[in-house]
């Protein structure tokens, strides 16, 4: 074999070689795109390299694969569902303890379950790994209960964390999506609302006293939560048992 051909066959093998790196590159791109959704582009922006951040999200799935992560108990999940129910009642007249035990029995399944969650950097990139779509809302709830501490959360934003620590709460348990938006969830989300509204009202009163009239009671919902299905569409479920 002549020189020239053997180095075509050596050119052809590197070409070769560099096109099947690349299509895994952006395969393996492709994969954590669609399992991290918003989180890729938080990572990426926030390392302001895209391969340094894909390095951070695949390091994450290594780490989340050696936890011993479980699905909860019938009973477990039952006796959850069971508290947070109680909590979310209890948002009529404590709203801003309601949003801080709601996150308290957050981070209480996530344990259960096998998360990390005593470091909350850990806790965040765990989560990001099996609830990605969802933690976005996660964190603007740990934000406003974060306010709600110093007194700067308004009621309508306390409502709006109850609901959004409620969707990874149902995603920590498996609640099913279509049970999500059955009418005791609905009627609960009602009065959530009319607490807000309650609470609104008497911030309202005028400087001579007079009371401000209370609004109409809504009918309440009895086949749908459109208090939730308003707020955001529903997240995907993770994979995971």
């Amino acid at each position: 074999m002549s020189t020239g051909a053997v180095v075509v066959i050596v050119v052809v093998i590197v070409v070769v070689i560099a096109a099947l790196a690349v299509g895994a590159l952006v395969m393996r791109r492709r994969r954590l795109r669609s399992q991290f959704g918003p989180e890729y582009d938080r990572v990426v922006s926030e390392t302001g390299n895209r391969r340094k951040a894909e390095a951070e999200l695949a390091g994450r799935q290594r780490r989340v694969a050696k936890l011993d992560i479980r699905p909860l108990t019938a009973e477990e999940n039952a006796q959850y569902l069971g508290e947070w129910n109680a909590i979310q009642e209890r948002f009529v007249d404590t709203p801003t303890e309601s949003v801080n035990e709601a996150g308290t029995l957050v981070t209480k399944v996530m344990r259960v379950r096998g998360y990390p969650a005593e470091d909350h950097d850990e806790a965040m990139d765990a989560l990001s790994v099996d609830y990605a779509p969802t933690l976005a809302r996660y964190r603007e709830a740990r934000a406003t209960s974060e306010r709600a501490g110093s007194g700067t959360a308004t009621t309508d934003d306390l409502r709006q964390a109850m609901l959004q620590y409620r969707e990874l709460f149902y995603e920590l348990v498996d609640v099913p999506a279509d049970e999500r938006v059955g009418g005791t969830t609905a009627a609960r989300d009602a009065e959530v609302t009319k607490a807000t509204k309650r609470s609104e009202q008497a911030d309202e009163v005028p400087a001579d006293g007079t009371p401000v009239a209370e609004a109409p009671a809504e009918p309440a919902a009895t086949t749908s939560s459109d208090a939730v299905a308003s707020e955001a569409a529903s997240p995907q479920r993770s994979t995971r048992g």
